[in-house]
């Protein structure tokens, strides 16, 4: 049941570094390389559930560049927008986990690759093409990726494209937590579903008691569809009248044993894009995102964790037979 690359993703791939045990990364001593950046993971996991996206990235002339080029490949991404910057590296951050699986990042990211992101290289003719178009919100700490960004959005609103968004927020890269919610909330202009955390809906000055009051909040500033991700306790959603999904949903989460969380928002973003797109209700899209995250968090590493359908249908099934 392979689609045509109806969906657009845009933003950063890079190299993850995770280490060989749980710990501060002045106490780490090896490391293995990785394949992520949260967009090149929803690019990736689409791919594996059998919506594979175009993605427009930017990766450095470096070895670096050409091993993420490869693995992008090798998970059937199309090249078409898969860009090589002559001047600039690619992006490395080193992982640090803690006993939980719970992680922290260290970025090496002073005017590398991704950060430099040009207006203008999707053109309209593209996004004419697309009925879904999502991007994250690292793009946008710094950089000409930041208008890029925000170019992209507003005309993919523009067009009638369905604008998703992951404000993905990482205090480390930006500046201060002003300047991120002031920009992060520029983009919310031009999005229809809207991903994140309870912490980042409160930067972005949203406000509500419980997650379903914070993503009501959120849907009332501009997306119509809101989903709030709660870890291992599960999602929430909400949909308003004007979304082609209208209501509340969700979904306590599976009880899975953890080996590491990273990446397992990009999985859970790309099972929502992937089911809605299927034409899946709210509540049943939500139960297949949570399944997808789940089940990425089995395994180290951000982008090698992520599961096919078939794995994501038969742990469903399972889940439902308990």
């Amino acid at each position: 049941m392979t689609h045509t690359h109806d969906v657009l993703v845009a933003g950063e791939t890079l190299v993850d570094f995770l280490p060989e045990r749980p710990g501060p990364l002045a106490a780490v001593e090896g490391f293995e390389r990785r394949p992520g950046g949260a967009p090149a993971n929803v690019a990736v996991a689409l791919s594996r559930l059998e919506r594979p996206p175009l993605f427009w990235t930017r990766v450095g002339d470096d070895p670096f560049g050409r091993y993420l080029e490869t693995i992008l490949a090798e998970n059937g991404v199309p090249d078409r927008f898969v860009e090589r910057d002559p001047d600039a590296k690619t992006t490395l951050a080193f992982v640090t986990h803690d006993e939980t699986g719970d992680r922290t990042f260290s970025f090496y990211r002073d005017d590398t690759a991704d950060t430099r992101l040009e207006s203008g290289t999707i053109d309209d003719d593209v996004l004419a093409d697309r009925e879904w178009v999502h991007a994250g919100g690292v793009t946008l700490s710094r950089g000409s990726s930041r208008a890029a960004t925000l170019d992209l959005l507003e005309r993919a609103a523009d067009r009638d494209c369905t604008v998703s968004f992951d404000p993905n927020a990482r205090p480390e890269l930006w500046p201060d937590e002003e300047t991120f919610a002031r920009v992060a909330r520029e983009a919310l202009s031009s999005v229809d579903v809207l991903k994140a955390t309870r912490e980042e809906l409160e930067t972005l000055g949203f406000d509500g008691e419980t997650a379903m009051d914070l993503a009501r909040d959120a849907a009332d500033a501009g997306p119509h569809t809101v989903f709030v991700t709660r870890g291992s306790e599960g999602a929430v959603a909400v949909a308003s009248e004007d979304s082609p999904w209208a209501g509340t949903a969700a979904h306590d989460g599976f009880d899975v044993d953890v080996v590491d969380t990273t990446g397992a928002g990009d999985a859970f973003v790309a099972g929502l894009v992937a089911a809605l797109r299927d034409g899946r209700e709210l509540e049943d899209a939500l139960a297949f995102a949570s399944a997808v995250a789940a089940t990425a968090t089995t395994a180290a590493g951000a982008m090698t964790a992520l599961p096919d359908r078939e794995t994501v249908q038969s742990f469903l099934t399972a889940a439902t037979d308990e």
